[in-house]
């Protein structure tokens, strides 16, 4: 066998989009070749998959190897496709078998001497890989240290390896499976860590009640007051205000939380709650870049956005305004505005 397609994901934006990793062996002069619109990081996985290969007692074919990343529209970036391109490669010369391969996607990068490394947004990828068609019925290998994010989501089956030679080892195992990846079963959750609440805020009855209001219909706030007042002590204890998550809710702000590598175990179903600087960009906020990255509002998501200082962020503001008019003129949200007296001496 010369050819093999092995299952992967990218990260786009929000989403996770399906790869399928193509690796040909061919005649001609020894050759390493990657396409599909690979970034640099990407590019580089030749050197590290060769020395990986090696290091685990394989034998890198020598051949000319093609690996191609398709769709070839789509931009990959990250060390993430190490994994992939390696078994590919040893399931194309006949070094492991190539059956069963087909029921798994892998991700994981990997060291010069075989090891697997963790990746950015293994959460959202196994999101991804449940949602999409046929999804529910793989399998996703992938490095020891993403296997509690991984297994967040429900119905996952999560094969975590610490080496390459572990994972060639699960496809070689005999029949009484002694050499298999055992499938990762979740500890219990952690109870959430306890956040500030609105008993630590003396007087302020108006404030807090319009609070109050704005959280229970999920509504905007608006500060305004002199210094000392009480608003950044008040809005630091919002999230304390809003409804536990629900799972889907969880899932979903661990998943762009994993898209940073922000995301902790510890960290589930607790609201997040963002604190840009005043001096952050427009790009900062929303998000952007050549290969997407979400920004601080995109990370509120199911939480609480804290913007100080608004005057000091106006041009971000007008930034994100110019940016949504291009496609339309985006709704105003309805906005709460609490008057905050003078703070007392």
């Amino acid at each position: 066998m010369t050819l093999a397609v092995i299952k992967s994901r990218a990260l786009a934006g929000m989403q996770a989009p399906e790869v399928s990793v193509e690796v040909h062996l061919a005649n001609g002069l020894p050759a390493f070749a990657v396409v599909g619109l690979a970034d640099t990081e990407v590019k580089e996985a030749r050197d590290r998959v060769r020395a990986a290969i090696t290091n685990a007692g394989f034998d890198l074919p020598q051949h000319r190897i093609t690996v191609n990343l398709a769709p070839a529209d789509l931009p990959k970036e990250s060390g993430r496709f190490d994994l992939p391109i390696a078994i590919g490669i040893l399931a194309a010369s006949g070094q492991i078998p190539a059956a069963g391969l087909e029921h798994f996607e892998f991700a994981g990068e990997l060291s010069l001497t075989g090891d697997l490394r963790p990746i950015r947004g293994a959460l959202a990828m196994t999101y991804a890989m449940q949602r999409s068609p046929g999804g529910h019925a793989r399998g996703f290998i992938l490095p020891m240290a993403n296997a509690d994010e991984a297994a967040l989501v429900a119905g996952a089956a999560v094969y975590p390896a610490s080496t390459l030679l572990q994972v060639c080892a699960h496809f070689s195992a005999s029949s009484d499976g002694s050499f298999a990846l055992a499938r990762h079963v979740s500890l219990p959750m952690p109870l959430p860590p306890a956040v500030p609440d609105f008993a630590d805020v003396k007087g302020q009855v108006l404030a807090k009640r319009a609070m109050e209001v704005a959280a229970a219909g999920r509504h905007s706030v608006l500060l305004v007051g002199p210094p000392g007042a009480g608003k950044t002590m008040l809005a630091t204890r919002f999230a304390g205000l809003l409804p536990l998550m629900t799972d889907d809710e969880a899932l979903e702000s661990a998943a762009v939380q994993s898209l940073i590598s922000g995301f902790t175990v510890e960290g589930w179903k607790v609201r997040p709650f963002r604190a840009p600087h005043h001096t952050s960009s427009g790009a900062a906020l929303v998000g952007g870049g050549s290969v997407p990255r979400p920004g601080e509002i995109s990370l509120a998501h199911c939480g609480v956005l804290f913007l100080d200082s608004p005057n000091s962020i106006a041009a971000c503001w007008r930034y994100c305004a110019n940016r949504s008019n291009q496609g339309g003129s985006p709704s105003p949200a309805p906005r709460v505005t609490p008057t905050f007296p003078p703070a007392s001496s």
